[in-house]
């Protein structure tokens, strides 16, 4: 079992820290995360683990908190990764806290993006069911009926499949092998507060005056790991006989000066109430405040959300800085900067003394306006040079705004606050990849009734949008209906507006190009007349222009896109530009220019990769295989074709079902056939849905240099580019709507 160390988490209980979303950073599947210390000893319990997996499809380590159980797990399916030819996928849920969302976080440790209506249920039965792979369930106690249930269907569909799980109690599954993990044994333990120790103070190491000392520590510790390298962060002002005699007495009055009657559970509460007990009381103070984060915070949180007159806002730095130096606050390295996170036994301690103190109820709503705070920013600045800086941000405080939901939907009252914050949230569920939660959210916070305010209004059009795009037209038409005629009522033009412009969409996507043009032109001038402009105003005019191109009137969606696109680049904005580019990419095919559309492509399906925008990508990719037929590659275009038609079902209805989506589809398949013959093309097809999505774009984006010089040498005839009309000037971008000539143009 030995072999190189493997990077994990910090700590012997930690959750993971963060990772790149599916997975992918690393050259094998899975998501593992990296290691920021070294793993030390457990031999015997990889070997054991190793057994167990041989012979049970669902091995569950189980044990006390701190114990060690989420260090081994990860250890010992890193250890294994090269049996499981599909990966092995690390899912942590101790931030997630409504059973409803457990699917939900199973499929995005999975990487998988699933823009359909379906439920995320189906979504892992089908990924999960014909796939060899690890899946590794951290922190489930708190949703073990849900889990149970969601991991047995899981086994029975995926007879590949193999779990393993780490809580404090077993699942109670027929199959199941369960595993109690013991402390550790005394020389391990050694081991482990030594190198721990070294961390603290690099000049440390075992003596023959210290050794004594530090073995009797780790005995007195019982072996727990979280207990041992807490002690080892006492180090930086204690030595270690004064480590030992400290907790010592601890233990002596806590115990009644019975240490042999200590169980381990209690050994370890000893132990964070010891580390408690020597904080300065404002580090107490931050320390209980902090546990109503869920999963990573940053400083700017903290010090709304925990300061006060009883700790000061410009002292909360310091503070924390001596709860990082005493390991009791870890300190993450993550795509939004750099991010702190209590383990969750140190959170639960914390918690405890909240609600000793009374504050937990007003913690927890301060908690909630400030991630309400952030929500409404992420969506202004969405629409701005920061908007992949966004989309990290919201990525990495989706726990928080979960659990801010979840306090405003507590009380009645409060409802219109949930229902606000899911509403504001679009550009999270549309822009990156997460419709199905979205519609998690906004039809559960729907579910309360409120009045007809801006937020309730809000959260419809936005549930409209989302059911548009998951292919649910009976779901969007309820829902934008009622947002228009309540709107009108109540004289909400801006809401009005965007349900105009949703329906609009939704005529699109269904073929009635003329209507989605009579609706999406009226939704623009009303735009126009609020002063709206934002990556929803853009997305208006890119359907505008496809409504118009798929009628043959290309240079008119070429005009609207290319202002588009100028926009966009006065802005930063990034995800409505790609689909601006597949209009363009679209125009410049249809006009005989198949390099200028495969440069267009490259560029609009990198953008909706990097925001896991499956919707854009797939429809890049669609196109892009018509244009590799057309340059002469029909074995790379069925490929394609293949590749695409295996990420439909987690988009939705195949290119929504639509004759005009579904044409440079049929055309490239006809000319594909035609070809290769019916076997080649089919076997084309069969690589390709092997491929996965992240696989295929790499592919994709590598690009045909030596064809397209092939095609230039030819003289292939390129799409010129737009011209501006004689004597036009270009306006300012800030223009209402278009800013260079507004709807009325159109």
């Amino acid at each position: 079992m030995r072999r190189s160390q493997r990077p994990f988490p910090s700590s012997d209980d930690p959750g993971p820290p963060s990772t790149v979303r599916g997975g992918f950073a690393r050259g094998l599947p899975g998501n593992l995360p990296a290691e920021l210390n070294r793993f030390v000893g457990r031999d015997d319990e990889l070997a054991d683990l190793d057994g167990l997996l041989e012979g049970s499809r669902l091995v569950t380590v189980v044990g006390v908190g701190g114990v060690g159980k989420t260090r081994l797990a990860t250890r010992a399916a890193a250890l294994l990764e090269k049996r499981y030819c599909d990966g092995v996928w690390l899912v942590e849920l101790s931030a997630v806290h409504d059973p409803g969302l457990l699917e939900h976080a199973l499929v995005d440790a999975l990487g998988l993006t699933d823009h359909t209506n379906r439920p995320p249920r189906t979504t892992l039965l089908e990924h999960c069911a014909g796939r060899r792979l690890l899946l590794v369930i951290d922190g489930f106690e708190h949703l073990v009926d849900s889990c149970a249930e969601l991991v047995r269907d899981l086994l029975r569909r995926a007879p590949r499949l193999r779990v393993l799980a780490a809580g404090r109690l077993p699942l109670e599954l027929d199959g199941e092998a369960t595993y109690r993990l013991a402390t550790m044994t005394d020389e391990d333990a050694l081991r482990l507060f030594a190198e721990r120790a070294v961390a603290v103070q690099p000049e440390y190491r075992l003596t023959e005056h210290n050794r004594g000392a530090a073995r009797e520590l780790c005995r007195r510790l019982d072996g727990i790991p979280l207990a041992l390298e807490l002690a080892a962060g006492r180090l930086r002002a204690l030595s270690t006989e004064q480590v030992l005699e400290r907790l010592d007495d601890r233990f002596r009055l806590l115990t009644g000066g019975s240490r042999s009657a200590l169980a381990r559970h209690q050994t370890l509460r000893t132990a964070i109430g010891w580390s408690h007990e020597l904080c300065a009381p404002e580090q107490r103070l931050l320390w209980s405040r902090l546990s109503v984060f869920a999963g990573q915070f940053d400083l700017e949180a903290v010090e709304y959300i925990c300061s006060g007159s009883d700790l000061p806002a410009d002292s909360v730095l310091d503070v924390l800085s001596g709860l990082l130096a005493q390991s009791i606050v870890l300190r993450e390295d993550s795509p939004s900067g750099t991010r702190y996170r209590l383990l969750d036994t140190v959170r639960e301690y914390g918690a405890e003394w909240l609600a000793a103190t009374g504050e937990t109820e007003r913690l927890r709503r301060l908690h909630r306006d400030w991630f309400l705070g952030l929500a409404t920013w992420c969506e202004l600045d969405w629409f701005s040079p920061r908007q992949r800086e966004v989309a990290a941000r919201a990525e990495s405080e989706l726990p928080n705004l979960r659990r801010a939901m979840e306090c405003s939907l507590e009380r009645p009252e409060e409802a219109h606050l949930a229902q606000y914050l899911a509403g504001t949230l679009w550009f999270l569920w549309v822009g990156c990849g997460r419709l199905s939660e979205g519609r998690h959210w906004l039809d559960h916070v729907l579910e309360e009734e409120t009045p007809y305010d801006s937020s309730r209004l809000k959260a419809l059009w936005v549930l409209g949008y989302v059911a548009v795009l998951q292919g649910d037209p009976v779901g969007a038409i309820a829902a934008l209906t009622e947002c228009r005629e309540e709107a009108d009522l109540t004289g909400d033009a801006t809401a009005s507006a965007y349900a105009l412009h949703r329906t609009g969409c939704l005529a699109l996507v269904t073929d009635d190009t003329a209507r989605a043009q009579e609706l999406l032109h009226e939704a623009l001038g009303r735009y126009r007349e609020l002063g709206e402009l934002n990556s929803n105003v853009l997305m208006a005019q890119v359907e505008l222009a496809m409504s118009v191109g798929f009628r043959g009137e290309l240079d008119r969606a070429v005009t609207i896109c290319e202002e588009v696109r100028e926009i966009c680049e006065d802005h930063g904005e990034r995800w409505a530009l790609s689909y601006a580019l597949f209009v363009l990419a679209f125009a410049a095919l249809e006009r005989g220019g198949p390099v200028r559309a495969r440069e267009l492509l490259g560029e609009s399906l990198s953008i909706s990769h990097a925001f896991h925008d499956l919707l854009g990508t797939v429809l890049s990719l669609e196109l892009l295989a018509l244009v590799t037929v057309v340059e002469g590659d029909a074995d790379e275009a069925a490929l394609l074709q293949g590749a695409a038609e295996q990420i439909w079902p987690s988009v939705g209805l195949p290119l929504f079902g639509s004759a005009h989506y579904g044409a440079p589809r049929a055309r490239c398949e006809e000319l594909a056939r035609h070809e290769l013959g019916e076997e080649r093309y089919a076997s084309q097809r069969r690589a390709g849905a092997a491929l996965g999505a992240d696989a295929v774009v790499a592919r994709a984006l590598a690009g045909r240099p030596g064809q397209r010089q092939n095609d230039a040498d030819s003289g292939a005839p390129e799409a010129p580019g737009p011209q501006p009309a004689a004597g036009r000037t270009r306006k300012p971008a800030a223009s209402p709507v278009s800013g260079r000539g507004g709807p009325e143009r159109w």
